[in-house]
């Protein structure tokens, strides 16, 4: 049997014991807490995008031919009105070089009417008019003859004769000034004919310009799709410029934060290939309406001051800035329970846990604003933490 000793030493023990288990359940276990905190918060949407150009122009050929210098590469620059490529222009130099030839001809011809020509055609009107003159005479005298019986009949249709072809002679003469004079049928036809030739030789010159292609404005040449050698066809894209000018950046943006979006945020943006590198952005166009298949809507951001390591298509990081406080009061996001429904949180009142119910505002930096239902310096449990409410706890802050 154990003895008295024994047994009041058992006794005291578990008094010990009872009045520890006691204590403990009054004061709670100890668990970590996150407070309530005043500061700023910033809510920004965070996307990956690219880097693209508004605009670009892809430079064909309007002629087939043979290329014979590619004078630029894929990521260079070029200014407005730089050689891109050349074609073998052989054909086209002779074709210029035979209109020109025509042209000088139909030129000739014109200035040869005006400086002989007329010339001639008057002379010829003078002595066809002299003539007329003097077979209207001889035709008058032997008409005078015939009637006093001294010539015959005959005589006098010879003379009318003579004097009908004369006349013929003079009207013909007569014409031939007229259609050499300015407003005449062979100055016309002249003049049609020069600008036959100078409609013949601008085709020409044109076919040979086309010849020879060069950058339309100044840019970036993109794509390369021809080389010395080649034989391109009409219509056949064989270099794309990207024009200079503003830079623009696409991303996708997942549809639940289209609410969070506004023409003219501002962004700051880093180059996957340039991490520590950042430079500014604003967006400027939000599309209408939400891609269904994928759950998100198009953004394009432009670039007032593009970075010149910058290259199309290019893979960047983008972050938006939705909104700013500069004095809210925030919680870690990971204390909030039940986000997408009824928010609350597990707060710690009196060393007892209490079921809160919180109106939530920005979200941002892993924290989010409470606009409602919670005050500076209160405590928060993490919601991993698996207790519930009125459970006694000792707050330990994280």
């Amino acid at each position: 049997m154990p003895t008295p000793n024994k047994m009041r030493a058992a006794l005291l023990l578990g008094g010990l014991a009872l009045a520890a288990l006691a204590y403990l359940g009054l004061r709670g276990e100890r668990v970590e807490v996150a407070r309530v905190e005043r500061g700023e918060l910033r809510q920004a949407v965070v996307a990956s995008g690219r880097v693209r150009t508004p605009l670009r122009i892809e430079v064909a050929s309007q002629i087939t031919g043979r290329i014979a210098t590619v004078a630029v590469r894929e990521g260079d620059r070029v200014a407005a009105g730089q050689l891109l490529l050349q074609f073998d222009a052989a054909e086209w130099q002779a074709g210029v070089a035979q209109a020109r030839a025509t042209l000088a001809q139909a030129e000739s011809r014109l200035r040869q009417i005006g400086e002989a020509g007329l010339p001639l055609a008057e002379q010829n009107l003078r002595q066809a008019e002299a003539t007329f003159r003097q077979a209207e005479r001889h035709y008058q005298r032997v008409g005078e003859l015939v009637a006093k019986g001294f010539y015959s009949p005959a005589q006098l249709d010879e003379a009318q004769r003579a004097r009908d072809i004369a006349a013929s002679q003079l009207q013909t003469a007569r014409i031939q000034v007229a259609n050499n004079r300015g407003d005449g049928i062979e100055v016309k036809l002249a003049r049609s004919t020069i600008d036959q030739a100078r409609a013949a030789l601008a085709v020409a010159e044109a076919r040979l310009a086309y010849a020879t292609l060069q950058a339309p404005v100044a840019g970036r040449v993109l794509t390369r799709n021809v080389e010395p050698g080649d034989t391109a066809q009409p219509g056949k894209t064989l270099l794309t410029l990207a024009p200079s000018g503003e830079t623009e950046l696409t991303a996708q943006i997942d549809e639940k934060n289209f609410g969070l979006l506004a023409l003219g945020q501002l962004a700051q943006v880093s180059a996957d290939a340039y991490p520590g590198e950042r430079f500014a952005a604003q967006l400027n166009y939000i599309a209408p309406a939400i891609d269904a298949q994928r759950g998100s809507v198009e953004i394009r951001l432009g670039v007032p001051q593009a970075p010149a390591y910058l290259r199309h298509e290019m893979t960047v990081s983008i972050d938006i800035e939705a909104a700013r406080r500069a004095d809210a009061l925030s919680i870690p996001c990971d204390s909030v329970r039940d986000v997408g429904s009824s928010p609350w949180a597990l707060a710690v009142r009196d060393g007892r846990t209490v079921r809160q119910p919180v109106k939530l505002g920005l979200r941002g930096d892993g924290r989010c604003e409470i606009v409602d239902g919670l005050g500076e310096g209160d405590a928060v449990l993490p919601a991993a933490v698996p207790l519930r409410e009125g459970r006694h706890v000792v707050a330990v802050n994280r």
